[in-house]
């Protein structure tokens, strides 16, 4: 018989935002959305809800949470949910990128941390890893070293198609390091990016372009120069408010 599906709840306060998760659950395999909830306060009672007659949560299994909520934190419902002894694994689906919420979010277990905005290749990408890794720490047991290393990986990589063809992960590295260590509000052209690394133009262009595609930089026309404007990629900055992107 084939496995049962992930049975996923969306913590999301943004109604639009929460339908485009629970879409995008919907086209990612082994999936699938129990329900949806807005505010810490919903999230809680869908919780005690699925709880089964040992008061075990039953009936969810993985929890996608933003980390602003309109009467809580993310990172505070986390802290609420694991002093009451409600053991869920949970993604966290934000806009924030303050490293202090992130090591917050890992002290309380949060398995994945995705930042808004994404494409749709960027959210496979985090489930299928997640359902790798429970594919393995549900199974019949971690027995050693060995497991336990290949379990962690499991968080790290996914099961198939993570980059596109020809980019590698190391250079990805390098490419984002690159980015994150230019001036404030400043941008990096192929060209700039390609001469920093000792790589061709034509390849730093589709390291840039992958990470614009998944909502990790921003494009921009830099003007200034005679002929057309030439593109720019900027990092994006964390917002106060949690990110809207289509469904792609």
């Amino acid at each position: 018989m084939p496995d049962a599906p992930i049975r996923v709840l969306v913590v999301e306060d943004e109604p639009l935002t929460a339908e485009a998760h629970a879409a995008y659950v919907g086209r990612v395999a082994g999936f699938e959305v129990v329900g949806v909830a807005h505010t810490g306060t919903e999230a809680v009672r869908a919780l005690r809800d699925a709880r089964d007659a040992d008061g075990r949560v039953a009936g969810v299994d993985l929890m996608l949470l933003d980390v602003n909520l309109p009467d809580t934190t993310g990172i505070e419902l986390c802290r609420s949910l694991r002093a009451a002894g409600i053991e869920i694994d949970v993604i966290a689906v934000t806009a924030v990128r303050d490293a202090a919420v992130v090591r917050s979010a890992v002290s309380l277990g949060v398995v994945q941390y995705l930042i808004k905005p994404f494409a749709f290749a960027a959210f496979a990408e985090k489930l299928g890893a997640y359902r790798d890794y429970r594919s393995r720490v549900h199974g019949a047991g971690v027995t050693d070293q060995q497991e336990v290393d290949a379990s962690f990986a499991a968080l790290r990589t996914s099961s198939g198609g993570d980059l596109p063809k020809g980019l590698t992960r190391e250079t990805l590295d390098r490419v984002r390091t690159a980015i994150r260590d230019a001036p404030e509000d400043a941008g990096i052209s192929a060209g700039e990016l390609a001469a920093a690394l000792d790589l061709s133009r034509v390849t730093a262009r589709r390291y840039l372009e992958h990470l614009a595609d998944t909502g990790a930089v921003e494009r921009a026309n830099r003007y200034g120069a005679p002929g057309r404007p030439e593109v720019e990629y900027r990092r994006r900055h964390a917002d106060d408010r949690p990110v809207r992107h289509p469904l792609g």
